[in-house]
C-alpha cells in the first residue's frame, strides 16, 4: 500500500505540540545531511540513502486537488526539500511551481543554501521560508551535520531571502553544552540579517542519535549520559534534558530574542505561555 503524499501534520501525537492545523509535504524519503542529532533516522529505514518518492509527480498532481484552500503546507518536516538529489531532480522545484496554481499557505523547511534557485518562485506564493542552524563555528558545523550547508551559506541564504520574504530561524537543536556559549551571538547575527522570528527547542535523545553523538563527541559522553540516562525526562518516546536545565536554557534564547525586537517560540518544550507567535512561523503567512 502505497501512503499519501500530503497527509495531516501529526507528529506522533505529540502532546507537547502546539502547530496549527495544517499539512506535510516531503518530496523525498531520507536526507543527505547526515546530521548527528536527527530524530527521523530512527523510524525511517535507510534514512541517510535519500530518494525520491515513487511516482511522485503524478501523485502530486491528484492528491493537490483535494487539499483545501488556504491550507498551510510544510515542505518538509522529515526530510529537507533541498537536499543534493534535488539538484537533479528538481522535485522541490516542480512542486512549487505546482502551488502558484493554487491559494495555499506554504513553509518551507531547510537548512541548505540551494534554496536560493527558487527565490524567483518563492517570491509568488504565500510562504514562510524556516532555516535551521546550530551554531556559527564552522567547524562545529562540519561535524554536527557534515553534508549540510555551512553556517557562512545559510546566513548568506537567510539576509538575501528576508530582503523579499518572512524568514524565521530554528536555532534547533540547543546541545548542552556545544552551542550554549553563542546563545546571544546567534541571536545577534539572526537579527542582522534580517529574522523576524526565533523558534527553538533542545537536543532530544533517541538511541541512534545519541550513539552518533558519542561516538563524534566523545568528550561528552558522561556528561550526555547523566544529563539523559540517569536525570533526563522521558516525554514521548524521547529523552529530554532536565527540565529546569531545559527552562533556564529555553529562557535564555526568549530573553535575547526579545531584546533584539524579534518574536520567540520554543517548539515541543512546554513553555507555550511564553511564545509569542505561533511555533513553526505560520504567523507570518497572509
Amino acid at each position: 500500500m502505497i501512503m499519501r503524499l500530503i497527509t495531516p501534520f501529526d507528529p506522533w501525537r505529540g502532546e507537547l505540540c502546539t502547530c496549527p492545523k495544517k499539512f506535510s509535504l516531503s518530496p523525498y524519503t531520507g536526507c543527505e545531511h547526515r546530521c548527528l542529532y536527527c530524530y527521523a533516522s530512527s523510524y525511517i529505514k535507510d534514512f541517510y540513502k535519500s530518494r525520491e518518492k515513487k511516482n511522485y509527480i503524478d501523485r502530486l498532481q491528484k492528491e493537490i486537488k483535494k487539499i483545501p484552500e488556504k491550507a498551510i503546507i510544510t515542505i518538509a518536516n522529515s526530510s529537507d526539500p533541498y537536499i543534493p538529489l534535488e539538484k537533479k531532480l528538481n522535485l522541490t522545484n516542480f512542486t512549487l511551481r505546482i502551488f502558484k496554481n493554487y491559494n495555499f499557505r506554504v513553509i518551507i523547511l531547510t537548512k541548505s543554501s540551494l534554496i536560493l534557485r527558487d527565490i524567483q518562485i518563492l517570491k509568488e506564493l504565500n510562504v514562510v521560508i524556516s532555516i535551521s542552524l546550530t551554531t556559527l563555528k564552522e567547524k562545529l558545523a562540519k561535524r554536527l551535520e557534515p553534508f549540510a550547508s555551512s553556517p557562512k551559506e545559510r546566513l548568506e541564504a537567510i539576509e538575501t531571502l528576508s530582503k523579499y520574504l518572512p524568514v524565521v530561524v530554528r536555532f534547533d537543536p540547543i546541545i548542552y553544552p556545544l552551542n550554549t556559549r553563542e546563545i546571544k551571538s546567534i541571536i545577534k547575527e539572526l537579527k542582522i540579517r534580517g529574522v523576524r522570528q526565533i523558534i527553538t527547542s533542545t537536543y532530544k535523545v533517541k538511541p541512534d542519535n545519541l550513539k552518533r553523538m558519542n561516538n563524534i563527541f566523545s568528550e561528552y559522553r558522561n556528561l550526555w549520559h547523566t544529563l539523559y540516562i540517569e536525570k533526563g525526562e522521558r516525554i514521548g518516546g524521547y529523552l529530554y534534558l532536565p527540565k529546569s536545565l531545559r527552562k533556564s536554557l529555553i529562557q535564555q534564547v526568549r530573553e535575547y530574542t526579545l531584546k533584539e525586537g524579534m518574536d520567540f517560540s520554543s517548539c515541543r518544550e512546554g513553555f507555550k505561555k511564553w511564545n509569542t507567535r505561533n511555533c513553526d512561523g505560520s504567523s507570518f503567512l497572509s
